[in-house]
């Protein structure tokens, strides 16, 4: 992805409250807010479709953004970001400055390989974690891990301590002690055909709720 990509306009934002984000949403932007490295927050504007198109990219919550906020350039990664609950919109995020000598912790996520091997082999990959929490200063931030299970066999699962970490990246579970090793896969057996047909006899032969009145009404509220 170029870093066009990873740069984002900006434009201070004055005005707060509810009812000030519920325009600026209406006029095609999202309000978000900027903060840490010793600095005082900054409440800003971006523009809505760009940052949802750039949020559909994985390494947008885990790459340093550049955020231009009138032509000056601040280096931060996502936070939070808040997302309508029905529609296809954001409503909020949350920008934390980055400063290349602070230590930084943020999630990135997991990229596993050779999972078709282990279907052939007759096993399933179970995977317990998509993503894990990490520090380092920005000049080590990794996109993503990688988590390889080629050659591994029904039974078998691959824990935090067996990552291969970049230099400079901890993970930060491991920091909490020895009894925080967190399985992230396990190769489990593939069920067999009189396992899934029970499964499903089991499924079709359970009640079904009874439909409440408005169940599937819906109110337009932002």
């Amino acid at each position: 992805m170029s870093d066009d990509l990873y740069t984002l306009n900006a434009e201070l934002r004055h005005d707060s409250g509810k009812g000030a984000s519920r325009r600026l949403r209406h006029e095609g932007k999202v309000p978000a807010v900027l903060y840490g490295a010793g600095k005082e927050a900054v409440a800003l504007t971006l523009d809505h479709d760009k940052v949802n198109n750039t949020a559909d990219h994985e390494g947008f919550y885990s790459h340093i953004l550049t955020l231009n906020i009138g032509g000056k350039k601040e280096q931060a990664i996502v936070k939070d970001m808040q997302r309508h609950p029905y529609k296809p919109k954001l409503v909020h995020l949350d920008f934390q400055r980055v400063s290349a000598k602070e230590e930084l912790h943020t999630n990135i996520p997991l990229h596993f390989l050779n999972e078709e091997g282990i279907k052939k082999t007759g096993g399933v990959v179970v995977h317990h974690m998509n993503d894990v929490e990490i520090a380092c200063l920005p000049k080590d931030l990794p996109e993503y891990l990688e988590v390889d299970v080629e050659g591994l066999e029904v039974g078998d699962n691959v824990h935090l301590t067996d990552l291969k970490l970049p230099k400079g990246v901890t993970l930060l579970e491991l920091t909490k002690g020895e009894d925080h090793d967190q399985v992230i896969v396990t190769i489990s057996a593939q069920k067999t055909e009189a396992e899934v047909e029970a499964e499903e006899e089991a499924s079709s032969a359970a009640p079904e709720a009874p439909a409440t009145d408005g169940e599937n009404d819906s109110d337009d509220k932002e």
